[in-house]
């Protein structure tokens, strides 16, 4: 059984009340791939490593299950619920249109104007989280750097959308970059592949440079 703490991943204390911590310590473990596809949780063992009462996990593993990030059976408790192959390429293909498209809306609206400072700052913490082999660092700026492009088209559907499919792009993530390390460089290029085409205002370039960056992700698991 993985020890979970009553830290996030970067060492603060979760905030909000004990059920809000169990949830979001148990739900960022499974994300980054600590508590993998087919892991038993136990709720008591949950609230002995958390100094909490049984209550608030139970909360917690409700919410997760709601989220289908955890199957509650009778038997077995509390199971971590793995991707499917089809789920993968599902949530694939729904980020690269929904992120194409808002990049093109971008680029249409002259957005990009705006949004590139903030994108070459994220660029930099990806290279130095390269530098310091910070792989929670660096997937932490990839996706903040998707989903300010889509922030930026001010779509408020893509934006929503968007959020439905992050925590599974984010599994994803973490998953490519546990058992592929060297993507990490492939990604970063592409990243600033991203970033001047938005700098030439070319949404078409965008879309053919994320159709690419995305594809590595079909058939991972």
């Amino acid at each position: 059984m993985t020890v979970l703490t009553p830290t996030d991943p970067s060492g603060a204390a979760a905030p909000g009340s004990t059920a809000d911590r169990a949830y979001a310590l148990t739900k960022a473990r499974i994300i980054r791939g600590d508590l993998p596809g087919g892991t038993a949780i136990s709720e008591n063992v949950v609230c002995l490593e958390l100094g909490m009462s049984r209550t608030p996990v139970h909360e917690a593993f409700l919410r997760l299950a709601a989220e289908e990030l955890l199957t509650l059976e009778s038997r077995k408790g509390a199971v971590v619920r793995p991707m499917s192959p089809s789920e993968a390429d599902d949530v694939v293909e729904m980020r690269e249109a929904i992120e194409s498209a808002a990049a093109r809306r971008v680029v249409r609206e002259r957005g990009q104007d705006a949004l590139l400072p903030l994108l070459r700052d994220l660029l930099t913490r990806q290279a130095a989280a390269l530098a310091a082999d910070d792989v929670d660092a660096f997937v932490e700026a990839d996706d903040e750097f998707h989903t300010a492009v889509v922030e930026a088209s001010r779509n408020p559907i893509a934006a929503h959308f968007s959020r439905l499919l992050h925590d599974r792009a984010q599994r994803l993530r973490h998953h490519l970059m546990r058992i592929q390390p060297s993507h990490l460089h492939t990604s970063f290029a592409d990243h600033r592949e991203l970033a001047d085409a938005l700098e030439a205002g070319d949404g078409d370039a965008y879309a053919a440079v994320l159709g690419r960056h995305v594809e590595v992700l079909r058939g991972l698991l």
